[in-house]
């Protein structure tokens, strides 16, 4: 019975620990998104655009590396 629990539990956190990565991944590409809109809206980018959409990228790719491993 708690082979059966603890099989159970470890189930339930890789797939809670799935849909954070999920929801995570689709916050940055909105985010990437949204900053490149406002960038390209008025016509020129500016040192500060640039900035800001390379960390934005940064933290994406570093985010794609944290995906969780499965365990089958």
């Amino acid at each position: 019975m708690k082979d059966q629990q603890k099989s159970d539990s470890k189930e339930f956190v890789g797939y809670l620990k799935n849909g954070i990565w999920l929801f995570g991944l689709s916050s940055w590409v909105f985010g990437i998104t949204d900053r490149s809109i406002a960038s390209f809206a008025d016509g020129y980018l500016s040192a500060l655009d640039l900035t800001q959409l390379f960390t934005a990228a940064t933290f994406f790719v570093a985010w794609l590396f944290l995906k969780p491993t499965s365990r089958a």
